[in-house]
């Protein structure tokens, strides 16, 4: 008999095919989440037209949505620490999908509305469940770089809304674009095939079997024995997950994590909803504008893969606080109206320090809380961070209404990247690590059962 540590077998392993496929699929899904940012961006000045909507109204239908993710992440998060992250996931995909296609039957701004709406539950119970998995699942040396590998799929959708956008529809219309998000329904066979279930999970379950089988997956040198013992941290007391939140010392830097979230995700979807719109008030032609929405998402790769290799060799925090600072810069420039090459290279990096930063973000959170409550952390952090998201697509139409110069309006989207960079600087980085060290050294168990060293 064999007494196999979960943890130190998981943060010592070398990444195979076993880590690349659950970073592929989650990867896949965090797809279609940048992609229903940047779809309604990419529509709604045509919806605009076509139902005669003012800009208020088409910023606050573009929030139903995130209204929606807002109370799927509140929702779904706690849920998965309780029932096992991989159903979640597999329902609010199917959640997510089928509802986006329906938008494409939408005739009108409610049904449109009610659709996103219900969409957006499943969307943001999906994003935070997905990062928890990955994070758990990854080597220690390599967590930042995976869990932002697979965020990159959230850029990467944005790519590809703006990008089919220019050519899909002028030719098959507005409706298209969503018909394409209902894609992910034709994977959740390999979804279920794929993806595993928490080991976390599996231990208060006190499935062996699956256990076992999961652990040789990733590492590829043990065998398994019906009669080896599997050890792992457990919680030393059970409660409401979010409450475990504010406990061992992490209230401070939860209610901080919160507030970066809120900006953060007020920068990224104000200017994922309203960028082209404000490219086109410039002078700027439609189709032009879009491509500073694509400009935009790329940025978020690189500033994501380099933000990750960053915070694995440095610090976090630090990498953030830069990352904010630059987004304020950069917003501030464009404003300016340099010249075209100086534009699209300050879009760029704007939405490297904004969908980058998003992403580290969520890094930074799932691996500052421990296994048992980390899905809960990152989605309530996830959740409060909806509300800027909603506020966000509002506030840009209302500064459109406004008529502001160009250059205010830019101005006023810079102001929480300076706020989100003194907030990040007061998060304690090592609080998680801590605190999971002094329970490891208390607690061993299956099942729930707790024995005392």
């Amino acid at each position: 008999m064999k007494s196999i540590n979960i943890a130190r077998t998981v943060d010592e392993s070398k990444f195979n095919r076993f880590h690349g496929l659950v970073v592929f699929w989650c990867a896949f899904i965090i797809v279609f989440d940048g992609y229903d940012l940047v779809v309604y961006g990419s529509v709604v000045s045509l919806l605009m037209e076509e139902w005669s909507l003012t800009s208020v109204q088409a910023g606050t239908i573009g929030s139903y949505a995130l209204i929606g993710m807002m109370f799927g992440a509140f929702l779904f998060a706690p849920l998965a620490d309780r029932i096992g992250r991989k159903k979640v996931i597999l329902f609010c995909v199917i959640l997510f999908s089928l509802f986006t296609g329906l938008i494409a039957f939408s005739n009108g701004p409610t049904a449109f509305g009610i659709y996103r709406f219900v969409a957006g539950l499943g969307l943001g119970g999906a994003f935070p469940v997905t990062v928890a998995l990955v994070t758990e699942y990854a080597p220690r040396t390599m967590k930042n770089r995976l869990v932002t590998l697979m965020l990159c799929g959230y850029a990467i959708g944005g790519i590809l809304a703006s990008g089919l956008a220019i050519y899909l529809i002028p030719v098959a219309g507005w409706k298209s674009m969503f018909l394409v998000g209902a894609i992910p329904l034709l994977a959740v066979p390999f979804l279920y095939k794929y993806l595993p279930e928490s080991l976390g999970f599996l231990m208060v379950q006190n499935d062996k079997k699956r256990i076992g089988q999961l652990v040789a997956k990733i590492d590829p040198s043990y065998t398994r024995h019906d009669e080896d013992e599997y050890e792992m941290t457990v919680p030393s007391k059970t409660g409401i997950p979010v409450t475990n939140l504010f406990e061992n010392g992490r209230t401070i830097s939860t209610v901080l994590f919160w507030f970066n979230f809120f900006l953060c995700l007020l920068i990224t979807y104000g200017l994922g909803t309203w960028l082209p719109k404000l490219m086109n008030e410039a002078g700027y032609a439609f189709g032009s504008s879009l491509t500073f929405l694509l400009a935009l998402n790329i940025g978020g790769i690189f500033g994501s893969l380099i933000g990750g290799w960053l915070a694995d060799r440095w610090s976090t925090k630090r990498v953030l606080t830069i990352f904010f600072c630059l987004n304020a810069i950069s917003l501030t420039v464009m404003g300016m109206q340099p010249t075209i090459i100086l534009l699209y290279l300050f879009v760029a990096i704007a939405g490297a320090t904004s969908i980058g930063s998003q992403i580290i973000l969520y890094s930074f959170a799932s691996q500052f809380y421990p296994t048992e409550v980390r899905s809960t952390g990152v989605g309530w952090a996830s959740g409060v961070g909806r509300i800027g998201g909603i506020i966000g697509p509002v506030l840009g139409g209302a500064l459109l209404a406004l008529s502001l110069p160009f250059q205010q309006n830019f101005m006023v989207l810079a102001v929480p990247g300076l706020l989100a960079a003194i907030a990040v600087s007061f998060i304690y980085e090592k609080s998680s690590s801590r605190q999971s060290v002094s329970v490891a050294a208390k607690c061993y168990g299956t099942a729930g059962d707790l024995v005392e060293k």
